[in-house]
């Protein structure tokens, strides 16, 4: 009788499915993630209509950026990733603001 985790085929099916099973709770958590921040951010863009302030704040997306950037450098995870992702959340924020302006 031999031992199914010796044999390199079962083991690497068996990791492949570990690694696939690890993405799918991720993919959740970021899932579920994004949702409350953009509860957060809908509440800020709700004060901005309300106060007549305007949709984007570039001084403070700048900031952001930045501070994902150094994050995502302690995360060793590639800085022009991050600030693409992060880029394309804010302009999506941006645009929520915008519809509860008018």
């Amino acid at each position: 009788m031999t031992d199914a985790n010796a044999d390199p085929v079962v083991r690497a099916a068996t990791l492949l499915r570990s690694h696939r099973e690890s993405i799918d709770r991720l993919d959740a958590i970021l899932v579920y993630t994004l949702a409350e921040r953009f509860k957060h951010t809908q509440a800020v863009g709700q004060l901005k209509a309300e106060h007549d302030l305007p949709p984007s704040d570039p001084a403070r997306e700048s900031r952001q950026i930045e501070r994902l950037e150094w994050l995502s450098k302690e995360a060793d995870l590639d800085p022009e990733f991050a600030k693409k992702f992060l880029g394309f959340i804010i302009s999506e924020v941006i645009r929520h603001h915008e519809k509860l302006q008018k």
